[in-house]
């Protein structure tokens, strides 16, 4: 029990350094180096690391950090990326094609969310780029 207590508060303090960053872009676009392909269809190539825990799931890329619109795709990306998961927390790189939307004002959280349209590639975690400390046995 103790064990996942730990994990979680790393995990929450993990994410709140990243969103206290995150605060000062509200009111900017995603940056325009995040969108690898925007198609006619509006749609945008993302590539990054996906978890889904807690009733939460978040997109991290290297220069931006989305929330995930939990639907249908998104449970289908979950099912996808649990055979590399060794941990509940364990984020996993995949590539996604969906629609980016500012989040509502009266909601916490990133300032853009994702939805999920079309799942490109889900690839196994580079071990050696696991930056989880994990205490105990």
């Amino acid at each position: 029990m103790k064990q996942v207590l730990i994990v979680l508060v790393t995990f929450a303090m993990l994410f709140n350094c990243k969103n206290k960053k995150e605060d000062t872009k509200i009111t900017q676009e995603p940056s325009s180096t995040e969108k690898v392909a925007t198609e006619a269809n509006g749609l945008t190539l993302l590539k990054g690391e996906f978890i889904y825990y807690a009733d939460a799931a978040v997109l991290e890329t290297p220069t931006e950090i989305y929330g995930v619109v939990i639907d249908d795709n998104m449970h289908e990306l979950d099912k996808q990326v649990q055979p590399y998961k060794k941990l509940p927390t364990d984020m996993v790189p995949v590539e996604i094609k969906g629609k980016i939307i500012p989040k509502p004002d009266n909601e916490e959280g990133w300032p853009f969310r994702v939805e999920i349209k079309e799942i490109v590639k889900v690839s196994k975690p580079n071990l050696e780029d696991n930056n989880v400390v994990t205490l105990g046995k």
